[in-house]
C-alpha cells in the first residue's frame, strides 16, 4: 500500500514539477507571478484534445501520433506564452509590480472564460493516445502496478528537466537567462537582448506547461475550460515550497507536494476531502517558518 502510495505521489508531483518550472523561471528573471500559467496548461491540454480530433489520431492510438498531438500542444501554448508576455506584460515592465500583478490576474480571467466561450463549459472526454491503453499496468512487482501513462509521465519529466538544465547551464542562451535574472541593466551593458531572453522565458515555460496539460489528460481524461484553475494554483504553492525562483526548488517542491496530498487522501480519515486544503496548510506552513523555501535564500536588498 505505502509502495503504490509513494508512486502515485511521484507521479502527481512530476506534473505539479513541470508547471512550477515554469512560474519559478518567469518569476526569477522579471519577479513576477504569471498567474495565467495554470491557463496555459489548459489550453495545451485543448490543444491536444482538438488536434486528436482534426487529425483523427485516435482512431489508431501509435506513438508517433502521441508526439505529434505533443508537438502541437507545444508549439500552441509557446506562441500564446509569447503573445501575452508581449501584449500584457512587456508594455508594464517598467511600472510598479502591482500592475503587472493585476494583469496576470486579468488574463487568467481571460483564458478561463474565454476558453468556456469557444470551448464550451461542459467537460469532455479526452481520446485515448497510448497504444495498448494508458491505464494498463506497465509492469506489477509484489503486488504494485504501475500504469503505463505513469512511466510516460516520469520518463517524460526527467527528460524534460534534464533538458531544460543542459540549456540553462551548457548554452549561450542559458547563459543569458542566468544574467538577465540577475541584473537588466548589467545584462543590457554586455550586449543581451532582454526582450529576446524574457520572451524566450515565457515560451520556454509554456512549452512544460503545454506537456503537463497534455500528459495529464491522458491520464484523466477529461478536460474543461476551468482544468488549469487548481493545479495552477498548487504548482505555484509548489514552487514557493521549493524556493521560488530556484528550478531544482520547483522540482522538489512539486514531488513533495505529490506525496504529502496522496498520502493525505490515502491514509487519513475522510483524507480525500483535505486533500486540496494540504496544500494550502502547506503554503502557510512555509511562509510562517521558511518564506525562502526549502532551496530558496534568504537575499538581503538595499533600500
Amino acid at each position: 500500500m505505502f509502495l503504490q502510495q509513494l508512486i502515485n505521489g511521484i507521479t502527481s508531483g512530476a506534473i505539479y514539477a513541470l508547471i512550477a518550472v515554469g512560474y519559478t523561471m518567469v518569476y526569477g528573471v522579471l519577479r513576477l507571478i504569471n498567474f495565467a500559467h495554470g491557463d496555459i496548461y489548459m489550453i495545451g491540454a485543448m490543444t491536444g484534445l482538438y488536434a486528436s480530433r482534426w487529425m483523427k489520431l485516435s482512431d489508431e492510438p501509435r506513438w508517433s501520433s502521441l508526439l505529434l498531438v505533443l508537438l502541437m500542444a507545444m508549439i500552441v501554448c509557446a506562441i500564446l506564452g509569447a503573445l501575452i508576455e508581449f501584449l500584457a506584460y512587456r508594455p508594464l515592465r517598467n511600472q510598479p509590480r502591482i500592475n503587472s500583478l493585476i494583469t496576470a490576474i486579468g488574463i487568467s480571467m481571460f483564458l478561463e472564460f474565454g476558453g468556456q466561450q469557444v470551448f464550451g463549459a461542459t467537460p469532455q472526454a479526452f481520446p485515448e493516445m497510448m497504444p495498448g491503453g494508458s491505464g494498463t499496468a506497465m509492469f506489477t512487482f509484489y503486488g504494485i502496478s504501475v500504469a503505463r501513462v505513469d512511466v510516460l509521465i516520469l520518463a517524460t519529466t526527467l527528460l524534460m528537466m534534464l533538458a531544460l538544465s543542459w540549456m540553462v547551464m551548457k548554452t549561450r542562451t542559458g547563459l543569458a537567462l542566468r544574467a538577465v535574472s540577475f541584473r537588466f541593466d548589467t545584462a543590457a551593458l554586455m550586449g543581451i537582448n532582454i526582450n529576446r531572453i524574457v520572451s524566450f522565458t515565457f515560451v520556454l515555460g509554456s512549452i512544460l506547461a503545454a506537456v503537463a496539460g497534455v500528459l495529464v489528460a491522458i491520464k484523466f481524461p477529461k478536460v474543461d475550460p476551468l482544468m488549469g484553475l487548481m493545479p495552477g494554483v498548487k504548482a505555484f504553492i509548489a514552487a514557493v515550497l521549493g524556493g521560488i525562483g530556484n528550478l531544482p526548488g520547483a522540482v522538489a517542491g512539486g514531488l513533495l507536494l505529490g506525496l504529502v496530498e496522496v498520502f493525505v487522501a490515502g491514509y487519513m480519515p475522510q483524507g480525500s476531502q483535505y486533500r486540496d486544503g494540504a496544500a494550502f496548510v502547506i503554503l502557510i506552513a512555509v511562509l510562517l517558518v521558511k518564506p525562502s523555501g526549502l532551496l530558496g535564500k534568504n537575499v538581503i536588498e538595499k533600500v
